[in-house]
């Protein structure tokens, strides 16, 4: 079973301190943790009222790590997928890309799309050629990257980054 004490060193090894891009749709981010994503699991950390980038500005590791385990490693169920490099990979998609991580994903296992990992989600994950699973996986995001810059070409200075990040998941049996 996939293990997040092995995936969280990665994630916080690819993003940086705080950053507030105006091109960037994720807004103010410190540590791959949004605004918006912060306000709907933190707190207030510098006690003024409200819950801005100053908070964000403040997070730690450990918030950064929190919020990974329960937006997005939990919501994928990943201790419950046996490879840990699937696993990885759909966590992490599911970090830089919300829902669009588990739907686009679920299309490629024929379950329903719902953006909900149930059971069958589950037993389509593991028990599909992890290999195969893996390399799809790979290939609709770089799909959905293009596709992206396509769409919205002020993310283009992204998509270096972007693809750096997604060639350092590579498949482990």
């Amino acid at each position: 079973m996939a293990k997040i004490e092995l995936f969280a060193p990665k994630i916080l090894a690819f993003e940086g301190g705080f950053v507030d891009d105006p091109t960037d749709r994720g807004g103010a981010t410190n540590m791959g943790v949004t605004l918006a994503t912060w306000r709907k699991v933190g707190y207030d950390k510098d006690g003024d009222g409200d819950i801005d980038a100053d908070d964000i500005r403040l997070l730690s590791k450990a918030d950064a790590i929190t919020v990974l385990k329960l937006n997005y490693w939990n919501r994928w169920k990943a201790d419950q997928i046996n490879n840990q490099s699937i696993a990885e990979i759909l966590v992490d998609w599911l970090w830089g890309s919300g829902k669009w991580g588990i739907v686009i994903p679920q299309r490629l296992l024929k379950v329903p799309e719902d953006s909900i990992v149930g059971p069958s989600t589950l037993y389509a994950v593991n028990s599909a050629n992890q290999r195969g699973l893996h390399a799809a996986i790979f290939q609709a995001r770089v799909s959905f990257i293009r596709d992206l810059v396509n769409n919205h070409p002020e993310q283009q200075k992204f998509y270096n980054g972007w693809m750096n990040r997604l060639n350092q998941f590579k498949f482990v049996a």
